[in-house]
């Protein structure tokens, strides 16, 4: 099916890998080609999001870049950007495939559903492992620097400029040649997360094998389920690997991080949803992934009546889990120490139901691929404090990037 949808210059594939309890719709969405686009910059894109749903009223599935909040912070990069992503991008499909282990669901504008569903049964399958020339990864920032920016960090929260901030680094390849669709096979087998996607813009890619959701509206209820949190497993050894989890669980400073991102987001949804029905459904939730376990709490509000649903999204944009606290301090600090534009990178990926209903993921442990230029870029971060451990922070950002580097390798 994928091999059939990469021959359009634009798709998108969610894919929720079939992990249980995750309070997804759809198991599996394919979106192919398309009948109307958005292209926007930060300024007027939520309006012109808005505009297209209300206009449309369709599927759209699409990204929202995390320099959207130049249009309402007044912050902005001037940092390098490898890839190209624009700040929004939206698109109504031409086709729309729903599949599940039971079955496969076909809407499309303009051809036969047996002539679609034949073309993608035929579809030759791609080589998962594919070989491709050596990829040299290099860092964006140097190891001392970083720890030293870490340093700067924690003197800036000692000040009371901010109580938390979530700091990346970029790691990078030139002249990579790769097929981004065996890449990101290879990725979802080592790293298979609920909330991967497979998203193909003309000759830019993204690769992602998130573990987390930005938010999501199903009839008038919103859920956001911020991660703050990441201890490493041992799956050779299950008493080890219970200690890991229970580690993380009673960890004074994940549950810190964990708090007082679950405080902003419920911050930012009290703005959009009904008086007194803002709540925190679960609060350090303990969630076991391949490669880490990870602290998850759920936030749940009801969307006031009166306002549009785009509403939420420009409400709670960009997440607290990829921000901090407070946040336009904190996002003012990330453009000052971090060296690359995020891009697509702590953005969201997803799509919106012809009813409103929408659900989007938050871009992390995702490959970033400009097949054009031959840039691959993919990023890493993590909350500070003021009890950070700067040493601790580099080992979890490469803890966080090693299944990207061992698909790359």
């Amino acid at each position: 099916m994928l091999s059939w949808a990469n021959r359009f210059s634009i798709c998108s594939f969610l894919d929720n890998q079939q992990y249980q309890g995750s309070h997804h719709s759809y198991e599996c969405l394919l979106a192919a080609g398309t009948l109307h686009t958005l292209t926007a910059s930060a300024g007027s894109a939520f309006d012109q999001l808005q505009y297209l749903c209300e206009t449309h009223q369709d599927w759209l599935f699409g990204h929202l870049g995390y320099d959207l909040k130049n249009g309402y912070f007044p912050t902005a990069s001037s940092h390098p950007d490898g890839i190209g992503f624009p700040d929004l991008f939206f698109f109504v499909p031409e086709i729309l495939v729903q599949l599940n282990d039971r079955e496969m669901r076909i809407g499309l504008c303009g051809n036969s559903h047996e002539e679609i569903y034949r073309a993608i049964t035929r579809s030759v399958p791609v080589n998962i492992s594919a070989s491709h020339a050596p990829i040299e990864i290099r860092n964006r920032i140097p190891k001392a620097t970083y720890i030293e920016i870490i340093q700067q960090l924690r003197q800036h929260i000692l000040r009371g400029d901010c109580y938390e901030i979530n700091f990346c680094q970029e790691f990078y390849a030139t002249d990579a040649l790769i097929d981004p669709l065996s890449v990101y096979l290879d990725l979802s087998a080592a790293s298979p997360n609920p909330f991967a996607a497979f998203y193909k813009l003309d000759d830019r890619y993204l690769l992602c094998a998130s573990p987390e959701r930005y938010l999501k509206k199903e009839g008038d209820t919103l859920f956001s389920q911020p991660i703050k949190g990441t201890w490493q497993r041992n799956t050779s050894n299950h008493q080890e690997d219970d200690r890991n989890r229970a580690l993380l669980f009673n960890s004074a400073k994940d549950r810190s991080e964990n708090v007082m991102v679950v405080d902003l987001v419920r911050n930012d949804l009290s703005m959009v949803c009904r008086e007194g029905t803002v709540q925190v459904d679960e609060l350090f939730g303990i969630y076991s992934f391949p490669q880490v376990h990870q602290m998850i709490s759920t936030v749940s509000g009801q969307l006031r009546p009166d306002l549009h649903f785009v509403k939420a999204i420009q409400a709670s944009f960009p997440m607290g889990s990829m921000t901090g606290a407070p946040k336009k301090r904190v996002m003012e600090l990330i453009e000052q120490y971090e060296q690359t534009k995020r891009g697509i990178f702590s953005g969201a990926v997803g799509y919106i139901t012809p009813d409103g209903d929408f659900d989007f993921n938050v871009v992390i442990r995702s490959i970033m691929y400009n097949a054009a230029s031959r840039y691959l870029s993919f990023q890493a971060g993590s909350g500070i404090t003021f009890y950070s451990d700067p040493e601790k922070e580099y080992e979890e950002c490469l803890l966080k990037a090693a299944a990207i580097k061992k698909v790359l390798s």
